[in-house]
């Protein structure tokens, strides 16, 4: 059900004392404004606007029809802010991915951030981390002993990293193992979720909504390289990483296939494909 104030376009006013009140020799009332404390329309909106972005930001990429179920608010309300925030340059349209049979008609629009709007939420310090790197790589030679510096530096972050998932998803039953692991991202700041993939028979797919280091990966792809030994080793399972924010991609997408589904299908196209843990020089891309 809407709520009455999240499309509230102003706070009502009290209407001004007409002609009529001097006619009968009362004072004009002065113009009566707004209470200090109530919030402006220009607030109200904004801060609707923000809890929009923010949706799409745990939940990837989504349609109005999904932003106003879970916000509670109509459609028009949502395509209003949407139209907002794609004119401030916060989210952009996309046309949404259709698994199977498309049906009739075209398919819904949906609204995923862009870098700005990541930038928003993003509180890490992107320079000094790319400074940071990009000195042990030096430090180690440059080349691909540079880059094997960076690879040993990763695997060692999310490895300690890891220690503080490993009880979650070791208590977890070998069914909800991929849940637990997004709890844990969840926690972390990664908005994370586990759903089924497009062929439930074959596994499910763990979902990064958000990426705090993504702009440093697209220089540095073994941060993803690394997280997906890490999510390999934890799941107890090699995993396929089929695509991540820091290419260009609206959400950290990571196949993970049932026990015993050995070869599976590829979850976005029609090839068989072994899932198998990314190169550091493929991690985060589409498979081609």
């Amino acid at each position: 059900m809407k709520k009455p104030s999240e499309d509230r376009e102003a706070p009502a006013v009290e209407p001004t004392a007409g002609p009529a009140d001097s006619a009968h020799g009362r004072p004009a009332q002065p113009k009566a404004t707004p209470s200090a404390s109530a919030p402006s329309a220009h607030d109200e909106g904004r801060g609707t606007r923000n809890r929009v972005a923010r949706s799409i930001l745990d939940h990837g990429p989504s349609t109005a029809a999904e932003l106003a179920l879970r916000l509670e608010l109509t459609q028009a309300a949502v395509r209003r802010h949407l139209d907002a925030l794609v004119a401030e340059g916060v989210v952009e349209p996309r046309e949404k991915r259709v698994y199977g049979a498309r049906g009739r008609g075209r398919p819904a629009k949906s609204f995923a951030l862009t870098d700005c709007g990541r930038d928003a939420f993003d509180q890490a310090y992107d320079q000094l981390a790319t400074d940071a790197l990009r000195w042990i790589a030096q430090s180690a030679g440059g080349g691909a002993m540079g880059e094997a510096a960076v690879a040993a530096f990763a695997r060692a972050r999310f490895a300690a990293q890891a220690q503080g998932y490993r009880a979650a998803v070791e208590a977890a039953g070998p069914e909800g193992r991929t849940e637990a692991l997004a709890e844990a991202l969840t926690a972390d700041g990664y908005a994370a979720t586990a759903r089924s993939a497009p062929n439930p028979q074959l596994g499910e797919q763990l979902c990064q909504h958000h990426c705090p280091v993504a702009h440093v990966a697209e220089q540095y792809p073994q941060l993803c390289e690394a997280e997906t030994e890490v999510f390999s080793r934890l799941l107890g399972t090699h995993v396929q990483r089929l695509a991540t924010i820091a290419h260009g991609d609206g959400v950290c997408t990571t196949f993970v296939p049932k026990a015993g589904a050995g070869k599976a299908a590829h979850p976005t196209g029609g090839r068989t494909t072994q899932t198998t843990t990314a190169s550091a020089r493929t991690a985060g891309r589409n498979p081609a």
